[in-house]
């Protein structure tokens, strides 16, 4: 069962952010089906720009499936929040909404944020366009705000890359990823999400050494995917990412599976 904390103003919580793209499934459709390529260039573009928007910032951004993305917005305000929805709309033929949510546990201010977005339209709706909605982490930050873990496999490049083909590397990684992310979303409501080659970044609540050590070896188990982490802890996702790669570099160094910065 995960934790939910009474008051995010004055406890250390994360704060979530949906970003949903309006009316996305008709737009693609209309006046007649787009080019695909085109779409995924869209897409592609976007992410890329809500990348450096909110990563500017100290903030995370990833990109699920693309027409719904997620990004930890710890230090993001709402200004910030309304100054990317109108970099959206100025550079896209698209718009986006915002839902927000703040909460100790991830997927629970993930389910706030997205209560918020539901409640302002259908995703498919053409009545609902630039929604932004909920609440921001109104506290004064600390250094527990955010905990992020950066997980890595163990030797991929001598496991997969330089023994197998390209789509069998992929599955192995997307296997161990798929194992890793439904364990820590149902045993901590964690959000894990991959980040490309052998990488998965997850936004977690407190979690011990023993409950990474537990998850590691649930994947090794369920998906016979040998997985390492570093974990840290900021203000802002930044923060905390840059302390979980140093952390996983101790990884490295000692050999260990499990690291804290």
């Amino acid at each position: 069962m995960c934790r939910r904390s009474p008051d995010p103003g004055t406890v250390t919580a994360a704060q979530l952010t949906l970003v949903q793209i309006d009316n996305y499934g008709p737009w693609t459709v209309t006046p007649e089906p787009r080019r695909e390529m085109d779409l995924q260039t869209l897409q592609s573009r976007l992410f890329a720009d809500m990348a450096q928007y909110i990563g500017n910032r100290g903030g995370y951004v990833f990109f699920t499936r693309f027409d719904n993305m997620v990004a930890v917005t710890n230090g993001l305000d709402r200004r910030d929040h309304e100054l990317l929805q109108e970099s959206v709309g100025n550079r896209f033929p698209v718009t986006v909404s915002l839902g927000v949510g703040v909460d100790e546990v991830p997927i629970d201010a993930l389910e706030t944020a997205t209560e918020r977005v539901q409640a302002a339209g259908s995703a498919q709706s053409s009545d609902r366009s630039e929604a932004l909605a909920g609440e921001f982490h109104g506290g004064e930050p600390t250094d527990d705000d955010v905990h992020i873990a950066h997980f890595d496999v163990n030797d991929a490049t001598g496991k997969y890359t330089d023994r197998l083909n390209e789509f069998d590397s992929f599955i192995n990684i997307e296997q161990g990823y798929a194992s890793l992310m439904k364990y820590m979303r149902e045993e901590h409501g964690a959000l894990s999400f991959f980040v490309g080659g052998d990488n998965v970044i997850a936004a977690c609540p407190d979690v011990s050494h023993d409950d990474y050590r537990n998850a590691i070896d649930h994947v090794a188990g369920d998906a016979e995917v040998q997985l390492k982490v570093g974990v840290g802890s900021g203000s802002t996702p930044h923060e905390a990412g840059f302390a979980a790669k140093h952390a996983l570099e101790d990884c490295r160094y000692e050999g260990t599976l499990v690291e804290f910065a």
